[in-house]
């Protein structure tokens, strides 16, 4: 039954809750990246998802050190009327390659880039080798394929394929 309350007060419950994370998380350097209501968990989960005002990786110390005064305050505030887990943690690395942090940390992986050329959408898939101001670089069974940064429209991490 948990579940049900969660999701039927979630709409103004995630705003509520996201201003709420962000009042605790300023004090310790942290910005509030998300907020998840798992609500098929039992008891429900709130995720809130932080990482460091400079944009560095997030410590498991910095996440505990929210954890407790975000935790009274969800329990001050009465926002919540059912059971639940809160989750303090960072957001990871999603699937997709964004900034250049992510194309210098991830070179060598595998990745499926997603390009609009010659009027359609193109898959391609190979190991990351870079990228430059035109150019984005990718490794296709020992070739280097360039492909235009203007036409690529997504890169995302994938998990290894067997081509034997």
């Amino acid at each position: 039954m948990a579940p049900d309350v969660a999701t039927s007060a979630a709409p103004g419950l995630d705003a509520a809750l996201e201003r709420l994370a962000r009042g605790v998380a300023i004090g310790a350097e942290l910005t509030v990246v998300g907020i998840r209501l798992l609500s098929h968990r039992i008891p429900v989960t709130i995720q809130v998802l932080v990482q460091r005002a400079d944009g560095l990786d997030v410590s498991l110390d910095q996440c505990a050190s929210i954890s407790a005064p975000l935790g009274e305050a969800l329990e001050a505030s009465g926002l919540i009327s059912f059971a639940y887990v809160l989750e303090v943690s960072s957001p990871g690395i999603g699937e997709d390659l964004a900034s250049d942090r992510d194309f210098t940390s991830f070179r060598g992986f595998p990745v499926e880039v997603l390009r609009h050329s010659e009027g359609a959408e193109q898959v391609r898939e190979g190991l990351l080798l870079g990228r430059d101001e035109s150019m984005l670089l990718l490794n296709v069974r020992g070739r280097t394929v360039r492909i235009p940064r203007d036409e690529v429209l997504r890169v995302r991490l994938i998990c290894p394929t067997d081509d034997s």
